[in-house]
């Protein structure tokens, strides 16, 4: 089993930036992806944005050019950087691992989900 921590949401003006983070923890496990999902209030969960354990990193086109995605193996750390947030980025924002744990096939995990609130 794979568990996941979230950190980081909270209420930001708009303009204003955040990070979250996800850390993934386990006895022996190998991430092949680590991404971020939101669902806001009446709407379907959305991809925000994922990366391969080779690095390569995928965004949704509404945070293009504002949000960053990085990720330190050592860790089992996922960092979502979110610069120039907006109303429309308000959202509970849930950490989403795709692992395989040895003898296993490859399993999608989610985190408990964050709250990101962006008011003035």
């Amino acid at each position: 089993q794979v568990q996941l921590v979230e950190s980081g949401g909270g209420l930001v003006q708009p303009g204003g930036s955040l990070r979250l983070s996800c850390a993934a923890s386990g006895k022996r496990f190998s991430i092949y992806a680590m991404g971020w999902y939101r669902q806001a209030p009446g709407k379907q969960r959305e991809l925000v944005a994922t990366i391969t354990s080779g690095g390569s990193t995928n965004y949704a086109d509404s945070v293009k050019g504002r949000f960053t995605l990085s990720r330190d193996s050592a860790k089992n750390t996922a960092y979502l950087q979110m610069n120039s947030l907006k109303p429309e980025d308000t959202a509970v924002y849930y950490c989403n691992v795709e692992a395989r744990v040895p003898g296993t096939t490859l399993w999608s995990y989610w985190g408990q989900g964050t709250q990101v609130t962006v008011s003035s």
